[in-house]
């Protein structure tokens, strides 16, 4: 079977690529799995906190949240995700959901067994072996969440969330990290960063009025990115985009 570019699953190829080098026969078990298509709108949820899934899912298209909520009601918004994100892989194999993934934006994804996934780990090595760094990488962006949410100002926090969305979107080839729509409302953005919407949007006001960024409507534009950087402490290293940092 020769690779597709065109075909659904290719983006689960790309994406596993980069945590491994996938051989032929690699690429072609993945483009070979299981899966169907489903079109789900914004707020439907893929996976229930306390469900037990029998799915993985890869974004096709749009964007995701994992959340948390206490038992007041409040919600913690962990992590985005967006098209070429394997979205629950952990679920393949913990059994259990210990937290909810709704849906930020209408996106598209493509649903695969679970079962099928831990076949393929365990047929072709390489495979599983990206897997485990995808999750891996998931827990580090999990471990700079809670640093930002628990040792930064409220400047800073969203300046990193700004200047980490604007990184992986051009990772994934979804556009420039100068200028992008970020796909949240100000009480999503502020569920992110632990604070209130007005809190966001004063903050957000701040950085336009330092000349860091510019907004029109949901258009972020990255005025600034060395300074932005700075200002948000951000250091990408905890992302893994460059495979170099396994050396």
């Amino acid at each position: 079977m020769t690779e597709n570019s065109d075909h659904v699953l290719a983006l689960m190829v790309r994406r596993l690529s980069l945590r491994e080098d996938l051989s032929q026969a690699d690429r072609e078990a993945i483009l070979t799995l299981p899966f169907s298509r489903r079109r789900l709108t914004a707020g439907q949820y893929l996976v229930w906190d306390g469900d037990r899934p029998q799915n993985s899912c890869l974004l096709i298209s749009g964007y995701a949240y994992r959340q948390k909520e206490a038992g007041n009601g409040g919600r913690q918004i962990i992590s985005i995700h967006m098209k070429g994100d394997i979205v629950d892989l952990q679920n393949s194999l913990l059994g259990v959901a210990d937290h909810s993934v709704q849906m930020l934006t209408t996106a598209e994804v493509a649903i695969i067994p679970v079962q099928s996934i831990r076949d393929l780990a365990s047929s072709h090595p390489r495979v599983g072996m990206a897997m485990w760094y995808e999750t891996l990488v998931e827990a580090s962006i999990f471990r700079e969440w809670v640093l930002n949410i628990g040792r930064r100002d409220a400047r800073t926090r969203i300046a990193h969330l700004l200047c980490e969305f604007a990184m992986r979107l051009q990772t994934a080839e979804l556009g420039p990290r100068t200028a992008y729509d970020l796909p949240m409302t100000q009480e999503q953005l502020a569920d992110a960063v632990s604070l209130t919407s007005v809190h966001v949007n004063r903050t957000l006001m701040k950085l336009e009025e330092q000349g860091l960024i510019t907004r029109t409507r949901r258009l972020i534009s990255i005025v600034d990115w060395d300074e932005l950087m700075k200002v948000a402490d951000f250091q990408p290293r905890y992302l893994h985009l460059d495979r170099a940092d396994l050396t």
